[in-house]
């Protein structure tokens, strides 16, 4: 599956209720979800990391579309190369932290 098709897959099955909700209340589901990832790698928890993984996810792509975002398009930036140095293998020594 396509990045964009994951994202039309979300918008069908919760757009109504994710749009009532709005963007600061979906955030928060997100960042919830992103606690939960947070916990399952801190733990090993290897049997809890792909739902986790795929909660965030899915939790992302909810929150972008709320706000309008193609995510495939969103993503674009990084096909030359890492946003700061332009290198395909990232040479940023900032990113080393």
């Amino acid at each position: 599956m396509q990045l964009r098709e994951f994202q039309q897959l979300i918008d069908r099955m919760y757009s109504d209720k994710d749009r009532q909700r709005g963007a600061a209340k979906t955030f928060l589901w997100f960042a919830e979800e992103v606690g939960e990832l947070a916990s399952a790698i801190a733990k090993h928890d290897r049997e809890n990391l792909r739902e986790e993984f795929a909660d965030t996810l899915a939790w992302l792509v909810t929150l972008a579309n709320v706000e309008g975002i193609d995510l495939e398009e969103a993503i674009r930036k990084f096909t030359g190369g890492c946003p700061g140095c332009g290198e395909m293998v990232c040479r940023c020594e900032s990113k080393l932290t």
